[in-house]
């Protein structure tokens, strides 16, 4: 069945539908990656809400949600979820930050709950199971699929994920903040031999240092980080919502001047691995 990554929303910090959006997508992080014939949902952002209708229209009904953390950004498409609200569909929800503040079922039940959404996490009728882990733990899976993480550097905490199947990798690797001059190890750990990183490139490094505690990278730092991890593949994301198709084109441009093996990520654009 192949192992591939489809890209449903690619955006950070806020959803920016606009015609100067519509070549890279305006819909915050979403990622489907297929795996023989399994599913894995990465973030549930804007972008989750048109793959769960294409999930409807294929009527694939199992899938694990592997979130990186519960800012807005990376849970506001929650509540659209259409497959969550099918009797028979099942989905098993995962996060690695949360267990000792309460864990992931309290916070996406809050950010459904009065007076900020009508309607309530329980209406919601699929079988859903909510597991909360610490950020390096691994999971393995039917088919050979394994699962690690490692946590990243990010304001209330987030998870990197490495997603193995059939010999290949599968890196998502966002909301993580670097230090100039002294590469993550926690991140080369991860994505080390990786066939396709995708890194948190909001900022390029002449903006950088302004943006110190924010929580995020750049594009020459995945690009240096992926050159040290013998990376097959690199994947710009999280784009900054100021960031215009002209501009991301430019960016692209740029990036592959340095790293002819990186590309920028566009909604719905699908990579086989």
């Amino acid at each position: 069945m192949g192992f591939a990554v489809k890209f449903w929303g690619v955006r950070g910090s806020i959803a920016c539908p606009s015609p100067q959006h519509v070549g890279y997508g305006g819909n915050t992080s979403c990622i489907e990656v297929k795996a023989g014939d399994y599913r894995f949902i990465l973030d549930a952002g804007t972008g989750i809400r048109n793959l769960g209708q294409d999930l409807l229209k294929s009527g694939y009904k199992n899938s694990h949600l592997l979130l990186t953390h519960t800012h807005w950004d990376h849970i506001n498409g929650f509540p659209f979820f259409a497959p969550a609200y099918v009797p028979g569909n099942s989905f098993h929800v995962m996060a690695g930050h949360l267990m000792d503040v309460g864990g992931i079922r309290q916070v996406l039940a809050s950010q459904m709950a009065n007076p900020t959404f009508p309607v309530p996490l329980e209406v919601m009728q699929a079988n859903l199971t909510f597991e909360d882990f610490r950020a390096g733990d691994q999971f393995s899976f039917h088919d050979g699929i394994l699962v690690k993480t490692a946590p990243l550097n990010h304001p209330n905490g987030a998870t990197g994920y490495r997603i193995e199947y059939d010999g290949k990798a599968v890196c998502y690797v966002t909301d993580t903040e670097h230090v100039i001059g002294q590469p993550d190890q926690n991140v080369l750990g991860l994505i080390d031999g990786a066939d396709l990183v995708i890194y948190d490139t909001t900022y390029d490094d002449d903006e950088f240092e302004a943006k110190i505690g924010w929580g995020h990278s750049t594009w020459q730092e995945a690009i240096r980080l992926c050159k040290v991890a013998n990376v097959k593949r690199l994947a710009l994301f999280h784009h900054d919502p100021e960031r215009t198709d002209d501009k991301m084109d430019a960016i692209e441009k740029l990036a592959q001047a340095q790293w002819s093996d990186c590309f920028a990520a566009k909604e719905l654009t699908q990579i086989e691995i």
